[in-house]
């Protein structure tokens, strides 16, 4: 901390912003309409010093961080400070005018004034159900340039001194096929910032504009320090690791490559020699890249360290324009999140290297589905957005995490009750798909299977997935978790496996539609399983005899 700031005030005032994100996000999700954003929770919150600088960050979806830090700077640079007023907020979701990471997550920004001074901004962002484009949903990977995947919005003014710009809003609702829904979520967008403007301007009232901005630039800089401090543990040198996404056609794959190199006090992500950029939405934007970068640095470095642009200082991340993850106009990059996933792997996999006792497998992403069509109860048309967690890969001295969310992905898999409430469907199957995980001494966590019965005439679904080719991979003798996929009428004569990545396909009323999610790799030689483990796995049907026999060599002597 700096001799001028009292360390306990510094901290007392990041943890008031803190708590005033989270106060946002839990605005925003109780007052949303659609089930993806009060139900799944995909959304974020944070708040921004009058530099575009992320101060705080609630603890939800990392991959909007990229979203978000876009957005704000972008308005700084469009808008000059005197044309901005109380009351005002910005709308953005484009990927390449600095506005977002992909199309359906909209962002909304408010500046907070202290009299006529801007001294913070306060930004929310949620995943809109539709926005357009040639798909329900506006996400599939079959997408093949961004003109295909909804509205594109620039960073405008959505509100002008507190009231709505009408012009704005009925474009925007004209783009989407359930603007009843839109309607209803950017309002609660709006009360999200409402709330967090009151509270920010509340502590700069408390405090005074001077002492605040000095405590929290003295805290950026503890973050800083502090993250340096996990980097020199690291033992210096270059590090190098690659993993693959699907490619242009079902039989090819796209290389993600990285050279990590360890300095004192610093890394420098190069992904230079990534392959090209794809015909499908499954490129990554850069500000995606460096939210990933940054939430799987954090969360294998130190992962207490405070969620603050401090730490991504000691940061820099070099992509060549135009590869995969640094993708140029048209590209599409709907699905940048299941992609984000598996360059996560290669992330963990490069640091991995540099800390092997605290070494992460590769991870099973989500699979993404969106079903559409017209509910037989109301005859109103609707669009059912979700994602399904995979598993996990294994650490080097513990298990894989079953069912959960990976790297920088976020939000919940939709409650049953609240599914069956709001759409024609009858979920008949929710589970951990057993034997999934990649074995070895510390297994991966397993993937998920849900099946749903069709209830309506008329239902389509889109398909978005990775590791339905390319399997998370185990690490020093583990094994690999188990592919996903995804089944239409499983277990009958109708059985059909369908695409990893598709658009429109039909699920005829009465039909059973599954997602299998991948699964994480396992680490490590299974013959040193602890037996105590494997009886435990045993117990609770993870493994069956013959894999607890044949593998972990179960019932051999010791």
């Amino acid at each position: 901390m700096g001799r001028s700031v009292d360390p306990i005030k510094a901290e007392v005032v990041a943890r008031f912003l803190l708590a005033t994100a989270e106060e946002m996000g839990a605005t925003l999700i109780r007052t949303a309409f659609s089930p993806n954003i009060k139900e799944r929770a995909d959304c974020s919150t944070a708040v921004f010093d009058a530099a575009g600088e992320v101060i705080a960050l609630a603890q939800r979806v990392p991959i909007h961080l990229g979203s978000m830090v876009g957005a704000v700077d972008e308005i700084r640079k469009r808008y000059r400070e005197r044309d901005i007023h109380p009351g005002d907020m910005f709308i953005a979701n484009d990927p390449y005018t600095g506005g977002g990471t992909h199309l359906p997550d909209i962002n909304v920004i408010a500046p907070v004034f202290m009299g006529k001074r801007i001294v913070a901004f306060v930004a929310n962002i949620a995943h809109h159900a539709d926005v357009g484009g040639m798909v329900p949903g506006s996400e599939a990977a079959v997408c093949k340039s961004i003109f295909q995947e909804g509205i594109r919005i620039p960073p405008v003014r959505i509100r002008r001194d507190g009231e709505v710009n009408r012009d704005v809003l009925e474009l925007i609702l004209l783009n989407s096929r359930t603007p009843e829904e839109r309607v209803g979520d950017l309002q609660a967008q709006f009360a999200a910032n409402t709330v967090g403007t009151r509270s920010v301007l509340q502590l700069f009232e408390r405090y005074g504009v001077t002492a605040t901005q000095a405590a929290i630039a003295a805290y950026l800089d503890f973050t800083e320090k502090r993250f340096r401090v996990a980097i020199d543990r690291l033992p210096k040198g270059r590090y190098r690791a690659e993993d693959f996404l699907d490619g242009n056609t079902e039989s090819e794959v796209c290389r993600i490559r990285l050279t990590l190199t360890v300095g004192k006090g610093k890394l420098d992500f190069d992904f230079a020699g990534s392959d090209p950029q794809l015909e499908s939405a499954r490129n990554i934007p850069y500000r995606a890249l460096l939210a990933t970068v940054y939430t799987v640095a954090k969360s294998m470095l130190d992962p207490e360290v405070p969620a603050n642009a401090g730490y991504y200082r000691t940061m820099n991340i070099k992509a060549p324009p135009g590869c995969v993850v640094g993708p140029v106009p048209p590209a599409a990059v709907g699905c940048r999140s299941i992609s984000a996933s598996v360059l996560g792997d290669v992330i963990a996999a490069a640091l991995s290297q540099a800390m092997p006792e605290k070494a992460l497998a590769g991870c099973g992403p989500h699979h993404l589905y969106v079903l559409s069509g017209t509910d037989p109860r109301t005859g109103v048309y609707f669009v059912n957005y979700e994602t399904l967690a995979g598993g996990y890969g294994a650490r080097a001295n513990r298990d894989g995490v079953d069912g959960v969310r990976v790297h920088a992905s976020g939000s919940s898999n939709l409650p049953v009750e609240a599914l069956e409430h709001a759409y024609p469907f009858r979920v008949e199957r929710y589970a951990l798909w057993d034997e999934s995980g990649g074995v070895g001494q510390y297994r991966g966590g397993a993937g998920v299977v849900r099946d749903y019965r069709v209830l309506a005439d008329d239902v389509v679904v889109s398909l978005s997935s990775e590791r339905q080719h390319v399997a998370a991979k185990g690490m020093t003798g583990g094994g690999d978790g188990v592919m996903g996929a995804f089944m239409l009428n499983p277990g009958t004569a109708e059985e059909r496996k369908l695409p990893a990545a598709a658009a429109d396909v039909r699920l005829p009323r009465g039909s059973v539609f599954r997602i299998c999610t991948p699964a994480g790799g396992g680490y490590g030689d299974p013959r040193a399983r602890k037996r105590s483990a494997v009886e435990c796995d045993l117990r609770e049907e993870r493994v069956s005899s013959e894999q607890a026999r044949q593998v972990y060599g179960w019932g051999e002597k010791a």
